[in-house]
């Protein structure tokens, strides 16, 4: 069944049909407000490349999960030379489309401005959600370099209509700060998350929760491939761990993963981006009861 199935342009390799899929892979190839290294448009094919390596038999869950779940993963979206307002419409538009046909949205970027979309589309089809944000920064900016879409802003905006819950913040400027001090400050974690900042994290999802993530929250050592880099990020194990629990006491609704700029010569970015979707969605869809992670 599977040989029927095989596709190397597709997540994991395989493309499942659309009506017997249970997730849905959105490919969101854009860059329009990218400030330093660019390349995020290049991020969603590097995963779906790099995916075709990673073993569909997970050794931390013990099971080969990838026909209970079936894959089916979109043509990449025709959103490159777009204003970033219309391709977050664009990736709202798609994100809401798989919400109405019940499936599980997983979105890869691209930037991280087209995060906006799907969190939108999935507030306004789950009407209570909270986002737990993975990333270096806190792009809590009101605008940047003219525009209140740019992937520096994206959580500002996030925040207007609905709760976030940040973990591994460790670079904002001083207006962040200000705006994070007088309203936010207890909803942010640095890369430091042990048993208690994941406790009280759990605390402050009451709802359901979608997941951001900025490959640039994770140290640069495990994804040297993003735009902006900042060092003493989060660790691999710690951040599965956490992860994991959120799934597991959870309805996780969604995912993205964004920021990916891929370097020439180097695979292991886009290889461990691959691990992490693959992983999450077993997390999100098996509902897994062990708290353990990444041992």
């Amino acid at each position: 069944m599977r040989k029927l199935l095989e596709d190397k342009n597709s997540f994991m390799g395989f493309n499942y049909p659309y009506e017997k899929s249970r997730a849905v892979v959105i490919q969101a190839p854009y860059q329009g407000t990218s400030t330093y290294r660019k390349g995020q448009a290049l991020g969603p094919k590097a995963i779906i490349h790099a995916s075709n390596q990673v073993e569909t038999y997970d050794i931390e869950l013990k099971d080969d999960f990838i026909d209970k779940i079936g894959f089916n993963t979109l043509k990449p979206l025709k959103i490159q030379k777009l204003s970033v307002s219309k391709a977050i419409e664009q990736v709202y538009k798609t994100t809401k489309k798989v919400l109405e046909d019940k499936k599980f949205p997983i979105i890869f970027g691209g930037e991280h401005s087209i995060s906006l979309g799907p969190i939108k589309a999935s507030k306004e089809f789950f009407s209570k959600i909270e986002v737990l944000q993975i990333d270096a920064h806190a792009d809590m900016r009101k605008n940047y370099m003219g525009s209140e879409y740019n992937h520096a802003c994206v959580m500002a905006r996030v925040r207007e209509i609905c709760p976030v819950v940040s973990v591994g913040i460790r670079s904002y400027s001083k207006q962040e700060a200000e705006i994070i001090e007088k309203n936010y400050k207890e909803y942010f974690y640095g890369p430091e998350i042990g048993e208690e900042e994941i406790k009280k994290i759990l605390q402050q999802l009451k709802n359901k929760v979608y997941i951001t993530i900025d490959v640039d929250g994770f140290d640069p050592a495990i994804i040297p491939a993003t735009g902006t880099p900042e060092p003493g990020g989060l660790g691999w194990n710690e951040t599965l761990k956490l992860l994991k629990q959120v799934c597991t006491k959870k309805e996780v609704v969604g995912f993205d993963i964004v920021e990916l700029a891929p370097i020439v010569g180097e695979n292991y970015s886009e290889f461990s981006c691959a691990k992490l979707a693959y992983k999450l969605a077993g997390y999100c869809l098996l509902k897994p009861t062990n708290d353990s992670a990444g041992h």
